[in-house]
């Protein structure tokens, strides 16, 4: 079966003075969040948000874009949802080129940007009924499929209240509700949980798990390690607009150096440490952090007292100690040598 989404070497280049800015395609809003801090090309002074990104979303699939601040996920959604104009490269969504079917993907599509955008001078339902007219649906059965998602996300007691009087976990509920109204194939969720309490992040996973258990394809862009891992079937790992990984979070996570995870806090000398400990056999690797370091080892805690040892040889006192298990975060250093936050 063809793919729900496909991207081929998709390229998104912008001048270096539009840093902070995405450039929307011609006649469309600009999208929530913006790029934020892609990667400057040597010696062009251009910026790279996306560099060469192929890849492919089955019908049905919950599919997550991981990746830091930068890493080029809010681009490349902005791009399959017609936002934003490709430098290079093709992309279709549902069988349709996102460039010359623009109209066709956004019938095609629901969108739940990163920050909550409604009509703040229209009330809940006026929100919804609105976004029905403009797909053409009247207003009975826009009122009859509006009420019908305002109680199955639990918010139908507010359905007559304004934008401002909801909070920030139901103002969520209210862009999901709005994205699913005109029943697209595909839904477009970038960052859906940032700055929500985590109550609200629950609860709104639990929606999440829902709509994946309908049958609907989602696609749905996080740097949180936790919701990928527990709502994606599969995880594409992105950074600096390059594709880095692409499997299921547990395959992803075997991938990962070592099968523990021993972090020891030092007080002293923690490169000559570093040095000392990476020499030890059954270590495969260390990473020098704020307050000491990290050694992976395929040898789980039996290291311990040789990685103590190292570290008062070079002058360090060990304060504390801490074994882990390999995680998404720990691949994504692992790939890039810094953290997703």
């Amino acid at each position: 079966m063809p793919a729900m989404i496909e991207t081929r070497s998709l390229r998104k280049v912008y001048p270096a003075a539009s840093r902070k800015r995405v450039t929307p395609a011609r006649g469309t809003p600009t999208p929530a969040g913006g790029v934020r801090h892609p990667t400057p090309h040597r010696g062009t002074g251009e910026i790279a948000a996306l560099d060469g990104l192929d890849l492919e979303v089955q019908e049905g699939e919950f599919f997550g874009l991981l990746g830091p601040n930068g890493a080029g996920k809010t681009t490349t959604i902005g791009v399959l949802t017609t936002r934003v104009n490709a430098t290079s490269g093709e992309a279709y969504v549902a069988g349709k080129n996102v460039v010359t079917d623009q109209v066709a993907v956004r019938r095609r599509i629901g969108v739940v940007p990163q920050r909550p955008n409604p009509d703040r001078g229209l009330n809940v339902i006026e929100n919804l009924l609105f976004h029905g007219a403009y797909f053409g649906l009247s207003h009975a059965v826009a009122m009859q499929r509006a009420m019908a998602l305002l109680e199955q996300f639990e918010i139908a007691d507010r359905a007559y209240a304004k934008v401002d009087e909801l909070s920030g976990g139901q103002q969520q509920r209210l862009m999901i509700s709005r994205a699913l109204l005109h029943e697209p194939r595909v839904i477009f969720l970038d960052e859906p949980t940032v700055g929500l309490d985590p109550q609200a992040r629950l609860a709104l996973w639990d929606i999440l798990r829902i709509l994946h258990a309908q049958g609907r394809t989602i696609v749905m862009t996080t740097h949180y390690m936790q919701e990928a891992d527990e709502l994606c079937d599969r995880l594409a790992i992105i950074d600096r607009g390059k594709l880095l990984a692409l499997d299921t979070p547990s395959r992803l996570m075997a991938q990962a150096p070592g099968s523990t995870l021993i972090d020891l806090t030092l007080e002293g000398d923690c490169p000559a440490a570093a040095i000392l400990c990476r020499a030890i056999n059954g270590v495969q690797r260390v990473d020098e952090e704020p307050a000491g370091l990290r050694a992976y080892s395929d040898r789980g805690g039996e290291l311990i007292p040789a990685l103590i040892h190292a570290a008062e040889e070079a002058g360090c006192h060990v304060q504390n100690i801490n074994l882990s298990k390999p995680s998404l975060e720990t691949l994504f250093v692992a790939l890039t040598g810094r953290k997703l936050a």
